[in-house]
């Protein structure tokens, strides 16, 4: 099987989009999404330089933008699979024929623009957590009152929340790690960009969505998504919730992934995979950089597609912990139970009182995976739901 990845913010690079003018139709084309989302995108990509498309109003349509028009140049209906890390999701989902490469584009703007707003409010950051025992790095940044806001494999934890609470995790590192302060706008995939995700709602809400053609992981817990508005109710959840892109890989194993592809700007996502998925069996990757790299990638896409992959119900999902606190399941449903999706299963309450915990599908509630009153980090799994067919 063969999947196609698109990459999130921060693989940008100033120029990136350059070479890709010179195929038929590009340039009209990003004319088109540019009117779209409000930014010049021909200027972004190829004339702007590191500091302008490091504005996260900016750079979430462009990457988006990016990775469609690249696409646009490959046999998609020969890719059995799709997943994008963070903004990189609009993409995949536009890919995966779930919305229209507009809606992606567009949402991708207002996302990008509310996010930067929601930035800001006050002064917030992330800083990445190489090395250590995950275990422990999350409680360290619980006990900071951070976020674990990305978690991407290979040893690699991205923190965030406010900026005086990294300078005490710098200052004080968990056992065998490195913390490195990202150059971000703030807080990305924590309750601080709560305003953005409302902004998104409201405009998500009358955006028509399909059931997806090909497989599509969500980063909410890696786990295929297979009906179109739960999609856009998870790109909307995403702004706040903890990008787990540590479980998409562990589904590209578990699928049997034997080609990757990343797209432009590619390296960042192929560099995770190679580092989770070593030895006999690791899949051929391909970084799909410029027009010169489609070659390479039409070949690969040749050796590893197969029967066309039709997204399938999982036999189960997994919620997970919007937040740090403690798990009040005292009013939820028992084990067994059926739930609906958009039920409230119950609570966790931290520093900023308590946050509903609620179901993303219909299905039994199989099993509960924290005890009543247990402290929990977010994007930490809580429940299990049975897959509905």
């Amino acid at each position: 099987m063969l999947a196609v990845l698109s990459p999130g913010q921060g693989s940008q690079k100033p120029g990136f989009l350059a070479p890709w003018l010179d195929l038929p139709g590009a340039e009209a084309r990003l004319r088109w999404w540019s009117a779209l989302a409000g930014v010049d995108l021909i200027h972004l990509g190829t004339r702007a330089d590191a500091d302008e498309i490091k504005d996260t109003a900016r750079t979430q349509p462009l990457l988006v933008a990016a990775a469609l028009l690249a696409a646009e140049h490959l046999p998609m209906h020969d890719v059995g699979l799709v997943a994008g890390h963070s903004v990189g999701e609009l993409g995949a989902a536009a890919l995966a024929g779930v919305l229209p490469a507009e809606a992606a584009v567009t949402l991708a703007s207002v996302r990008g623009r509310e996010m930067a707003a929601a930035c800001a409010l006050e002064p917030t950051g992330m800083a990445a957590v190489l090395g250590g025992d995950p275990d422990e790095v999350i409680a360290a940044l619980t006990a900071h009152g951070l976020h674990p806001a990305n978690r991407n494999g290979a040893g690699q934890v991205v923190a965030a929340g406010a900026a005086d609470a990294l300078d005490k995790l710098a200052a004080e590192p968990p056992a065998r790690t490195r913390v490195i302060r990202l150059q971000v706008a703030g807080a990305f995939h924590t309750p601080y960009m709560a305003p953005a995700e409302t902004a998104l709602a409201a405009v998500a809400a009358g955006v028509p969505a399909s059931a997806p053609a090909r497989i599509l992981l969500s980063n909410l817990d890696g786990t295929p998504v297979t009906h179109g508005p739960e999609t856009v109710r998870r790109l909307v959840r995403q702004v706040t919730a903890p990008v787990r892109w540590d479980l998409c890989v562990r589904t590209l194993a578990d699928l049997g992934v034997t080609g990757v592809i990343e797209l432009p700007p590619a390296g960042t996502l192929a560099g995770l995979v190679k580092r989770e998925l070593k030895g006999e069996g690791a899949p051929e990757i391909v970084t799909l950089n410029n027009p010169a790299d489609l070659p390479a990638a039409r070949r690969l896409i040749a050796r590893h597609a197969g029967p066309a992959a039709r997204p399938t119900a999982p036999p189960f999902r997994v919620v997970v912990s919007p937040a740090a606190g403690r798990l009040d399941r005292s009013a939820g449903p028992a084990e067994g139970a059926e739930v609906r999706a958009g039920e409230v299963l119950g609570h966790v309450t931290g520093v900023r009182g308590p946050v509903e915990v609620t179901a993303h599908d219909n299905g039994p509630l199989v099993e509960w995976l924290a005890q009543h009153d247990d402290p929990v980090a977010p994007g930490q799994p809580l429940v299990r739901i049975g897959g509905t067919h």
